[in-house]
């Protein structure tokens, strides 16, 4: 292979992406080699090849001059370059990755590659502790610093996407015997009310292959689909889906200590998740609904009901 040359993209990274964006997306998918190539001659790096990972973008290996190993992703949706490039320079000196080269022509930035691997390095025994600190210091950074208006809102999500696909596959999924469990979340997702006093950017995509660790045991958060809201979802979010099926009581705990969000107030947006991602892996006939559907059964038998 050429130093500057990669060849079609990996069949797997080309399935999530059309699963994704739908065959609109074909002709983006045949121009991604050339743009990939544009950007590594634009800022003299050196292509090694495909990393097969992500359902909204494409990513390459490369090296820079000076020996730096870096990532070259090309996002479909030019939104979604915009807000995340966004996000991670008003994240700047925080716990995320950094941004080295942008191209907003084709929609490619150079990011740093997290302990020179993907990846990253081995995760330390205080895991879970330790993102949770970095998160809470993520939602101080973006506390701090102005980006609102060129984010989209955590309200609008809520109100135009999340609620509307969770009615509609409650109302048309065969769900068997998870019916009951979903048709007693369902009523309270309506009483979903964000504080003002909390909000924040969010990194609102809090899975745990977002989080890899440097060489000095340090998570680094990557990959957010920023918004712009209370801090709450996105401790749900990490509460539900981090490590899914695993550990999730712990998160909560943690989740409540650092951010003084107290769990009856968490519960509720933790099962609205819980709910919403079964109902997707039931509709998209994913096997991870049997282990969200026990997170979701313990979130409701665990937990005081402050919204009951």
């Amino acid at each position: 292979m050429n130093a500057r040359t990669l060849g079609e993209i990996p069949w797997g990274s080309r399935q999530r992406l059309l699963d994704h964006y739908g065959p609109g997306a074909q002709m983006w998918l045949a121009a991604v080699p050339g743009l990939l190539e544009q950007a590594a001659k634009r800022w003299k790096l050196s292509l090694g090849g495909y990393h097969d990972a992500g359902h909204a973008s494409v990513i390459a290996l490369a090296t820079s001059l000076d020996g730096c190993p870096l990532l070259l992703k090309a996002w479909a949706d030019p939104a979604r370059y915009r807000h995340e490039i966004s996000a991670l320079r008003l994240w700047a000196g925080g716990p995320t990755v950094d941004v080295v080269e942008t191209a907003d022509d084709l929609g490619v930035a150079a990011l740093e590659l997290v302990a020179g691997r993907p990846g990253g390095a081995q995760r330390p025994p205080r895991e879970m502790e330790m993102v949770a600190a970095a998160l809470q210091g993520l939602h101080t950074i973006g506390r701090r610093r102005t980006l609102r208006g060129a984010l989209p809102h955590l309200a609008d999500h809520i109100r135009t996407e999340m609620l509307p696909r969770i009615q509609r596959r409650t109302q048309t999924l065969c769900l068997g015997s998870w019916r009951q469990l979903v048709d007693a979340t369902y009523p309270a997702l309506s009483g979903l009310r964000e504080d003002a006093g909390r909000t924040t950017v969010l990194h609102a995509d809090l899975y745990r292959e977002n989080v890899p660790f440097d060489w000095l045991g340090h998570p680094r958060l990557l990959d957010p689909l920023p918004m712009v809201g209370d801090a709450v979802f996105d401790w749900a979010f990490w509460t539900v889906y981090y490590d899914l099926g695993r550990g999730t009581d712990r998160r909560l705990a943690a989740a409540a200590r650092i951010s003084r969000i107290p769990v009856p107030v968490l519960a509720p947006w933790c099962r609205a998740l819980a709910v919403d991602g079964l109902l997707f892996y039931v509709e998209t006939a994913d096997p991870r609904a049997q282990r969200m559907s026990e997170v979701l059964s313990s979130l409701s038998a665990s937990i005081p009901r402050r919204d009951s």
